[in-house]
């Protein structure tokens, strides 16, 4: 038997007592190990995307969520000039720039 197995029966165990505290210790285990593993890289991409919208710059060529491949014309506060073709400029959300071209 492994280990998850003698703590999962004893916690199941009816008994005076400590089969109720393993499995709080289980739950919490389980809470930690999926905070490590789910949310805090999650966390980490975020403000990884969010450092990179910041420093966008006039002229970089940059491709959308959509797929679309253009430059920057022109920056505002939440959205951004996109020319996509020569004279052919669209208005974006600052959000929807995927990545750098």
């Amino acid at each position: 038997m492994n280990l998850l197995t003698v703590l999962l029966q004893d916690a199941a165990a009816p008994g005076i007592g400590g089969g109720g505290s393993m499995m709080w210790i289980l739950l919490i285990a389980m809470f930690g190990i999926m905070y490590f593993f789910m949310i805090r890289p999650q966390q980490k991409k975020q403000k990884e995307i969010a450092r990179f919208r910041n420093s966008l710059q006039v002229n970089q060529e940059v491709i959308t969520a959509g797929g679309i491949h253009g430059k920057i014309r022109e920056i505002k506060d939440n959205s951004i000039v996109l020319e996509i073709a020569a004279n052919v400029k669209i208005t974006i959300e600052k959000s929807s720039v995927f990545a750098a071209a």
